[in-house]
């Protein structure tokens, strides 16, 4: 499983990329409103930090097909390959996902997916990811992560290529249970990242290797003081 960053803050997603391997970066309006200014100048920023290589999804915002395929050329155009372009899966972006499937290489992912069937219809229409939005799930009364799972079942048991990016968490357990499932990637804020590992016990222990070290070897010395 792919793990990615969801924010668009170059800080945050530095800190996080000094300390975990990381796949890429996912960003939406709501994410990008939260920087301001000129959207293409966070994301450029972005890419120039995580390099041609790594995945970046961007969403288009239009509300027709054809439209939403001018603005996935145009942010392609500006961020290169590795670009993927987060459509909505409603019944125009189905339609822009069938044309750009048709005219274009460019890759794009299914977005803002509360059901199983969004999802199946989106791999239909050529998506590369198509991502379950598992709190808002929850916090509609129903099971996000299940939801995500029957999609995960639902692309291998039909042998289709999409693959599930999970987005929205509230937590790390919620992480835990896709990774096990193995859904293709999941997208998570940077203090989910660090939520990831934080255990106290884990703390202690390695507090107190360094403590019986130090009882015999002296104060603040490591491996390097001794040959």
């Amino acid at each position: 499983m792919k793990l990615l960053i969801d924010d668009a803050h170059l800080d945050a997603i530095k800190k996080v990329y000094e300390f975990f391997p990381v796949a890429g970066v996912t960003t939406n309006p709501t994410i990008l409103s939260k920087v301001g200014g000129n959207p293409f100048d966070t994301l450029r920023a972005i890419r120039e930090f995580i390099g041609e290589e790594a995945d970046l999804h961007v969403q288009a915002v239009s509300r027709r097909a054809e439209k939403i395929v001018d603005e996935a050329r145009h942010i392609t155009e500006i961020l290169g390959a590795n670009t993927y372009v987060k459509i909505p899966a409603v019944p125009e972006g189905f339609k822009a996902m069938k044309i750009l499937v048709d005219t274009s290489e460019i890759l794009f992912t299914a977005t803002a997916i509360y059901t199983p069937m969004q999802a199946f219809i989106a791999g239909q229409c050529g998506a590369s990811y198509a991502a379950p939005y598992v709190n808002r799930i929850d916090n509609m009364g129903f099971d996000g992560i299940r939801v995500a799972q029957e999609i995960q079942q639902i692309f291998s048991a039909n042998h289709m290529e999409t693959e599930v990016i999970a987005a929205s968490f509230k937590n790390s357990q919620q992480v835990l249970e896709l990774c096990k499932s193995g859904v293709g990637a999941a997208t998570v804020a940077p203090e989910i990242f660090f939520a990831l590992i934080k255990n106290s016990a884990i703390d202690d222990a390695v507090e107190n290797f360094i403590a019986d070290f130090e009882s015999f070897a002296g104060k603040e010395k490591s491996m390097l003081d001794f040959q």
